[in-house]
């Protein structure tokens, strides 16, 4: 689990981020599991865009979620801020190791 210091601070980073996967009305598909998961790998702390209704958005977040292995650090409107850790970072693409 993520501590709220440590939540706080991916906050901190995540405003500044663009939305790297964004997902349409139809919902989750392999290949949007596939873009998420090579995002969390290579990023780590990634931005979403979800284009639903607020009850299905809210949904859609929580399955991408238990479907990667990712904790959602934060939701707000469309947006939601994903983190994963990764086995071996990337210094030059991970979002939490490499300056911004």
């Amino acid at each position: 689990m993520l501590t709220p210091e440590r939540k706080k601070q991916m906050r901190a980073i995540g405003h500044h981020l663009k939305p790297i996967v964004l997902v349409g009305d139809h919902g989750m598909s392999s290949g949007v599991l596939e873009e998420l998961n090579r995002a969390l790998n290579d990023h780590e702390l990634i931005k979403i865009k979800v284009r639903a209704e607020r009850d299905t958005r809210k949904t859609l977040i929580e399955s991408m979620c238990a479907e990667t292995g990712a904790h959602c650090v934060q939701s707000t409107g469309a947006m939601a801020l994903l983190y994963r850790a990764a086995e071996r970072p990337n210094p030059r693409l991970s979002n939490l190791i490499r300056p911004l």
